[in-house]
């Protein structure tokens, strides 16, 4: 049956991949098979990935660089159009193209000027055409670059006295005498040039009043390098020194036609406007007051307009702002599916943008959650329900006791408070949690950093109500003594301070937290002599609190192949230890592996710790945890077709305990094995885009498999798969790193 099964897919693939790629190809034409690129020797300076974008034709695109699925679809179609199989066949899939010569001639010339304005001034390229059988043909791109030109000798030429005495002497310059020669290099020199004076007072200087004139020297490979910087044209017949602009009034308005009222206060207004009466003009005052005022969630629009006065050579200023809406209520439903068990959730959230007219944010969210869980035996409900409220207020900028007001005004910068209340009651016990948060948030304008300081947050976790079955079962058993079990079933206070830290330019992103948790209630417990539990715990208002430190980092690297293909790889590593007060962390802070975003090849929390392997579903999920994870993730990710992409992954990595427990035998963290406990597995992904989500669909395989004495398995299983086994699908939303 098995065999049947896998020849009916096997032949239904080579039925797509067989159907002609050239069924849409006319006689006479030819379908553009493949394009390559290639120089004529070792150019350390040359990508020719990089110069792929000047190619005016491309192949249809591949699955992973191999098979023309969208091509192949497009021609699965038939050619009466009035059918909507075969108008969806096309939408889907992709129209062949069609060789063109006129492209491919004019494609050498762009790479010959790409190569020209890189120092090779006697490059030329040449493209060589391959036919293979009768309607395809191969194109292959080869560039003889040549030997490369230098700058000989930088000449300026500043026809302005006010600006040579700015930029005259300028260290800054990206032009250097004996550097190679580089036509990009030019024009970035001139845009930093123009940015600086924009930013100096010169309202109306732009990037035509400077210009470059370059001269080869005479049987050398020398180039002189003359930079021109024009005077002001006042009109067609006279010129002048550049004007230079200082700022004048300074006024607001309402953009709202209805309501000219504006519903900010004037120090809010002031504090986010950077361009200040009596300084000179700012291109970048001017870009940073857009970007502070888009944040306000109480401003829709922001329009600035100058209006000049020659005379006096200043610059009036009208912000105008258009407000947004003050008030807002959304709701949301969402089912859910935890191991087999459904249920459903929704949440009502409210929301003021403009609390104390600051563009506070006031945001209250009511929440509810059922499921119906079924395979518990011995327990009157069979129901979990949950209730939650959460109520947050978010400032626009420092709030804080202490003088930080001046580094608001360095920084895009957040202050928020929030609590929150959840209640969950679940067959085996009552569950409640009690939260205050108090953070900053900030982000430098014009960088990709972002920060935040958790200054204190506080979480009450108290259990009012715990089933006599659960805790003769698990809690109070002789036979089951299960030290980390109990302790996550017990009242307990955390009151942590944190530092987060953030970075992401589209190549590399990091990801860095660092957090402490009971130290400052564990010094004041030695000062005032707390009293201590049964277990030898100090307590706060009778409660235990959590001792610990936690760091967590994670490392991105994006590689573009070129505009649709690359390779992702991503390292995680975090590592958290109780000490003082706790000798267990708390389950919130312990680490887990397996899942969607994790080693693949594993369900959630089905992975680790070492080689330890759970085997009583209903309680090793707490037993199935660590106190250090290691991540280790490569996805190569191609498109398809249509909104479809694909995505070939390998993962590795486990947690590990750092003390040795005696209900996760083999999960101790130890160097001389820890290495022989990575878990590797393996898979394929595919992603629909849809630009505000993504839906992920991962299939995982077991490569290696740390737990295989336990298990009963194979220590390598991508030796000889098992579905079964082996095989596990994960459905997700958004991309995994």
């Amino acid at each position: 049956m098995h065999l049947k099964k896998y020849f009916y897919i096997i032949s239904c693939a080579f039925m797509v991949a067989s159907c002609s790629s050239t069924k849409y190809v006319d006689d006479g034409s030819f379908l553009l098979n493949k394009v390559e690129m290639k120089t004529d020797g070792t150019y350390p300076d040359i990508n020719t990935s990089q110069l792929k974008g000047y190619v005016r034709q491309k192949s249809n695109s591949q699955w992973f660089s191999a098979v023309k699925i969208p091509l192949h679809t497009y021609s699965l179609s038939g050619r009466d159009t009035s059918k909507w199989i075969n108008r969806t066949l096309k939408s889907m899939g992709e129209a062949p193209v069609i060789f063109d010569s006129t492209a491919t001639a004019r494609t050498c010339e762009d790479l010959r000027l790409a190569l020209c304005n890189k120092g090779y001034l006697m490059a030329y390229v040449d493209a060589t055409t391959k036919t293979k059988g009768k309607k395809k043909v191969n194109v292959t791109y080869t560039l003889h670059p040549g030997l490369p030109y230098h700058i000989r000798l930088i000449r300026r030429d500043i026809r302005d006295t006010a600006i040579a005495h700015i930029i005259g002497d300028d260290t800054h310059s990206l032009l250097s005498e004996g550097m190679q020669f580089d036509a990009n290099k030019l024009d970035e020199e001139r845009k930093r040039i123009v940015n600086a004076l924009t930013d100096n007072g010169y309202y109306r200087f732009h990037k035509d009043y400077i210009t470059f004139q370059a001269e080869n020297i005479a049987d050398s490979r020398d180039i002189d390098v003359a930079m021109v910087l024009h005077q002001y044209v006042l009109n067609h017949d006279s010129i002048a020194d550049h004007p230079r602009y200082d700022i004048g009034k300074v006024t607001y308005t309402s953009g709202n036609p209805d309501d000219s009222q504006l519903h900010l206060r004037p120090s809010v207004m002031r504090a986010n406007t950077l361009i200040r009466q009596g300084q000179p003009y700012s291109a970048s005052d001017l870009r940073n007051t857009y970007n502070r005022f888009g944040r306000l969630q109480a401003v829709k629009y922001t329009n600035i307009n100058f209006h000049d006065n020659d005379s006096l050579h200043t610059l009036d200023c009208n912000i105008q702002l258009t407000p947004n809406k003050p008030n807002s209520i959304s709701f949301e439903p969402e089912g859910t599916n935890t191991a087999g068990d459904l249920g459903a959730a929704m949440a009502l959230t409210y929301q003021n943008r403009n609390l104390f007219r600051g563009s506070e944010v006031l945001s209250i969210q009511l929440r509810g959650a059922y499921e119906a869980i079924t395979g518990l035996e011995g327990y009157s409900n069979q129901d979990f329900i949950e209730y939650s409220v959460e109520a947050s207020l978010s400032f626009p900028r420092i709030i804080a006791p202490f003088g930080l007001h001046k580094f608001t005004s360095l920084s895009n910068t957040q202050s928020e408070v929030s609590v929150m209340y959840d209640m969950q009651n679940r067959p085996e016990y009552h569950r409640r949690v009690l939260s205050m948060a108090w953070k900053y948030k900030w982000a430098n304008a014009g960088h990709h950093d972002r920060y935040q300081l958790d200054i204190l947050d506080i979480n009450y976790l108290f259990m009012p109500w715990i089933s006599d079955t659960f805790r003769k079962d698990y809690l109070e058993d002789d036979n089951n003594k299960n030290a980390i079990l109990r302790y996550n079933y017990e009242n307990l206070l955390i009151m942590k301070f944190g530092f987060g830290y953030s970075y992401n330019n589209g190549i590399y992103a990091i990801k860095a937290n660092v957090e402490t948790s009971g130290n400052l209630l564990g010094l004041c417990s030695g000062i005032f002599n707390f009293s201590k539990n049964n277990n030898g715990q100090y307590k706060v208002f009778d409660i235990a609190y959590a001792q610990y430190a936690k760091a967590d980092i994670d490392l991105t690297r994006n590689i573009l192949f070129d505009d649709n293909h690359q390779l992702v790889m991503h390292l995680g590593f975090g590592i958290a230890y109780p000490y003082g007060n706790s000798t267990i962390l708390p389950f919130e802070k312990r680490y887990f592996s397996g899942g969607a975003n994790s080693v693949r090849g594993w369900s959630v929390r089905e992975l680790g710790p070492g080689k330890f392997k759970g085997h009583n579903g209903q309680i090793d999920f707490i037993n199935q945890t660590g106190d250090m994870k290691l991540d280790i993730n490569f996805e190569y990710r191609a498109p398809l077709f249509w909104k479809l992409t694909g995505a070939l992954f390998v993962d590795a990595g486990n947690i590990w305990t750092l003390r040795n427990y005696d209900d996760q035998p083999g999960g101790q963290f130890k160097f001389d094995e820890f290495w022989k406990q990575i878990a590797v597995g393996y898979g394929l992904g595919f992603r629909l885009n849809f630009d505000y989500f993504i839906l992920r669909f991962d299939m995982g395989m077991k490569a290696v498999n740390p737990a295989y004495e336990a298990d009963g398995g194979k220590h390598y299983p991508i030796t000889s798969p098992n579905f079964s086994r082996d095989f596990t699908f994960h459905f997700a939303v958004g991309l995994p790193f």
